[in-house]
């Protein structure tokens, strides 16, 4: 059976670097993974979208509405546009910092009200206040890593397996950091 993920977010918070634990994690565990990495405008604070499918035999990374089996989100916006894609029975995980959009912004638009409310009349909620998390860990940019955590919780892939990963990942100098983030959001 395939499993569908997808990791939305704003340029800048460290999807890439998630969609990369989590596929290398279920590559260690044995299973054909296919990813695929959609930008938005990233480097101006733009969508970034990654989906990462695995399973036993994976042919395409995306992901149709309807289909997620979990969405990560890094931003609660960024969780409500995601909505759609998410299957009947399935769990948004989110973080629930708002980073507002350039409309946002400029005054064009509103940021919405109650996102984390409408959300949750449709699906399995899991909110995070993950920036607090990854600054108790020792830099707020760490979110990524904490919410990496909170979903590894739900999978039948063991803790240890999750920690190897990410200390073949992430880069020396911020692997404490990023272990401890990991920890504070699978201890979640």
């Amino acid at each position: 059976m395939t499993k569908s993920i997808m990791i939305v977010g704003v340029g800048g918070q460290g999807t890439l670097l998630a969609s990369r634990i989590l596929g290398n994690t279920v590559i260690n565990e044995g299973y054909d993974v296919k990813v695929s990495e959609v930008h938005g405008m990233s480097q101006r604070g733009g969508s970034v979208v990654t989906y990462v499918k695995f399973g036993e035999k994976v042919y395409s990374p995306i992901i149709d509405m309807g289909e997620a089996d979990i969405i990560l989100a890094f931003e609660q916006l960024e969780a409500y546009r995601a909505l759609p894609y998410l299957k009947k029975g399935g769990k948004m995980i989110a973080n629930n910092q708002k980073i507002n959009p350039m409309p946002v912004i400029t005054g064009v638009a509103e940021y919405p009200e109650n996102i984390f409310e409408k959300i949750s009349k449709e699906a399995e909620l899991i909110e995070v206040d993950a920036l607090s998390l990854a600054e108790e860990a020792g830099n707020f940019k760490a979110v990524n890593v904490v919410l990496i955590g909170v979903m590894a919780k739900s999978t039948d892939i063991p803790y240890e397996k999750w920690v190897e990963t990410i200390k073949t990942t992430v880069p020396p100098k911020f692997l404490d950091v990023n272990l401890k983030a990991f920890d504070l959001g699978y201890n979640t």
